[in-house]
């Protein structure tokens, strides 16, 4: 049996969006999880207001980390190398991780590395699940992304096979939470109300799920349009709202379309596995459908436990841990943060490799143990 010892302990930095992430692993060990959420900050404004989770990720960032070094029982001159989302994602909040992490990678002279925001929600589940099969197929839902996707090696080759053309499924949650008063974000306290509804109580569309329509891409602004007209015309009419029966059959069309999905791509595609990640993976409803739809495929289903869903750093740091245990090369310390980052570039290499050898090492005992 292998000693763990010899196994890349990384640090992950995450900061795409509202959540300030930082996570270490040794291997596919996970040592620690620490998140600060500027959530409450941005409920207010009934969404995510960049410049004020970038300033949230500033004020977190090192505090976080030292949390996160604190939880693993290690020092920070302990560690293989400093991995970071390096996008896509809000191009400010990416900044700020991109900065910290090469700072901290120059300071203890180790190697830096680049990763990719989805990539790392693929990966995560290592931490869960053991080493991800080759070929994964992947279903992806966020906030910011609805994506189909089939790696056959999670740090070189993840390749689209489908994604959303307009809202993404998290960003429905939200604003239909938004038009039934209940809150940001929506997500959660949609699967909420979901559960006391009938999700057959409205006959909601499911979009681009024609004969004519792309196979695998994912269309959610016409159901929410759907929905909204729906309940304008209930109040329009002075009639009360079955809330609850909404949310159900709102969030029934959703993960509908989703599982369908997302079955059919492994099917067609000769993959005996399916990997759901991102912060919708939370929703206990896509859950239970996307394991029923599995059993009865002969797939077998993967979804990380819901506090791994949402953005976290533990899932960076688990790319870094890959991209190191498999000899990639580590970003140039000019490493520059893509709000676009295509999924198809897993990590960021930079103009060459980073030879941390020959990093000039600064000695901050003081700060970095």
């Amino acid at each position: 049996m292998a000693d763990l010892r010899d196994e890349p302990l990384v640090l992950g930095i995450e900061t795409s969006c509202d959540e300030t992430g930082v996570g270490i692993v040794r291997g596919t060990t996970l040592l620690a999880d620490a998140v600060a959420s500027s959530v409450d900050e941005h409920a207010r404004f009934g969404g995510v207001v960049p410049e004020v989770a970038s300033r949230a990720h500033l004020e977190a960032m090192v505090p976080t980390i030292q949390r996160a070094l604190k939880d693993a029982g290690v020092s920070a001159k302990d560690l293989d190398g400093i991995a970071v989302t390096a996008g896509p994602g809000l191009a400010g909040a990416l900044l700020v991780g991109v900065s910290a992490a090469k700072a901290y990678a120059y300071a203890l002279g180790k190697p830096l590395y680049g990763v990719n925001h989805l990539a790392s929600h693929i990966c995560v589940d290592q931490l869960e699940h053991g080493a991800l099969p080759e070929p994964t197929m992947a279903l992806l839902v966020s906030g910011g992304h609805s994506s189909l996707l089939l790696s056959t090696d999670i740090t070189s080759d993840v390749r689209p096979l489908g994604a959303t053309i307009d809202d993404a499924a998290g960003e429905a949650f939200d604003k239909i939470a938004r038009v039934l008063n209940l809150g940001f974000p929506g997500g959660p306290v949609i699967d909420r109300y979901a559960r006391e509804g009938d999700p057959e109580a409205i006959a909601f569309p499911r979009g681009l799920t024609g004969p004519r329509d792309p196979a695998y891409d994912f269309s959610f602004s016409g159901l929410k349009t759907s929905v909204a007209r729906w309940i304008e015309a209930k109040r329009a009419a002075g009639e009360d709202v079955p809330v609850r029966d909404v949310a159900a059959s709102f969030q029934e069309a959703v993960v509908d379309v989703l599982t369908r999905k997302a079955v059919k791509a492994c099917k067609d595609e000769g993959v005996d596995h399916l990997m759901i990640g991102g912060g919708v993976a939370a929703n206990t409803r896509l859950r239970a459908l996307a394991q029923e739809r599995c059993e009865r495929a002969g797939i077998r289903l993967r979804v990380p436990r819901p506090k791994l869903c949402t953005d976290n750093g533990a899932m960076v740091a688990a790319l870094g841990a890959e991209m190191v245990a498999r000899n990639r090369p580590a970003s140039d310390l000019g490493l520059s943060a893509d709000s676009s980052l295509p999924v198809t570039e897993p990590h960021v290499p930079g103009a060459h490799a980073h030879d941390h050898d020959h990093v000039h090492e600064v000695s901050k005992d003081n700060l970095y143990s």
